[in-house]
């Protein structure tokens, strides 16, 4: 499939690459199509880009790359109407903000997005955790010191 991107140009994606989000995601509940792109291999980073609107393009971060012990418990019917279970556990990823330096990005922990590899399904969850921040500065530290210098 062919779509197009503000962010990556015209773009060609692959089938498995494509997931649908039945319920859109909160702010925009008609965009229910999204194609994966993954950095590389090894970047803990990853794009999810509408298939329909060339200017919507969130930028993923995987959590458990960044925050050891980032958890929380996904409701049985949204287990069940992502086709999730033990044997096929959720692909979990953040939405990341990044606004005037790298150093400076957030990831929204309240609101995980949460994709079925195998059916290629997602949904944005939004949790009851109050110690969990909207803006969880990802880089409390500074960059680190090989940041920017690209996954395999």
């Amino acid at each position: 499939m062919e779509i197009q991107s503000t962010r990556f140009g015209e773009l060609e994606v692959a089938e498995e690459q494509l997931f649908k989000f039945l319920h859109g995601i909160p702010g925009f509940p008609n965009e229910k199509e999204f194609a994966y792109i993954p950095l590389g291999e090894e970047s803990p980073f990853s794009y999810l880009q509408s298939t329909t609107e060339a200017n919507l393009t969130f930028l993923l971060a995987d959590p458990f790359a960044f925050i050891k012990d980032y958890e929380f418990v996904l409701e049985d019917d949204v287990a069940e109407e992502l086709g999730l279970s033990n044997e096929n556990p959720p692909k979990v990823f953040l939405i990341a903000t990044v606004k005037e330096k790298l150093a400076d990005m957030t990831v929204n922990l309240l609101a995980p997005l949460v994709m079925n590899v195998l059916n290629r399904t997602g949904k944005q969850v939004i949790l009851d955790k109050p110690e969990y921040s909207i803006r969880y500065k990802l880089f409390p530290d500074g960059l680190p010191k090989d940041a920017g210098k690209g996954g395999k």
